[in-house]
């Protein structure tokens, strides 16, 4: 669990010093402060989907009972759900990445060292 929070931290999970991206999505390869090697840890596609399931909950979800409650037109509608959409979106993804990178280092998951990254 510790590794988890660390990642969820943006922190390298071995050390929980080192910054785990270099940008936005980017993994550094390297711990600045423990050289632990981050960029072998597959986090491909699974932070995405966990990240879809999420936001899908919390914003498509009640989208499709609001018309039921308020008559709003679509031209307020669509921006008020859009920015919340993207926002949450793009606020979530780095730390489930991170949580992902995290578990994998937990259960010593990582790619062979002449497997494409």
């Amino acid at each position: 669990m510790t590794a988890i929070r660390r990642g969820l931290a943006h922190k390298c999970p071995a050390c929980g010093q080192g910054r785990l991206y270099r940008r936005y999505l980017k993994v550094d390869h390297d711990c600045e402060t423990c050289g632990h090697e981050l960029g072998r840890y597959p986090a491909d596609d699974g932070p995405a989907y966990v990240t879809i399931l999420i936001v899908g909950h919390l914003i498509v979800a009640p989208l499709l009972f609001f018309p039921f409650v308020w008559e709003w037109p679509v031209a307020v509608t669509i921006p008020l759900t859009l920015i919340p959409l993207a926002g949450l979106t793009l606020l979530l993804l780095p730390r489930i990445k991170g949580a992902f990178i995290g578990l994998l280092w937990h259960v010593g998951l990582r790619r062979h060292e002449d497997a494409p990254s």
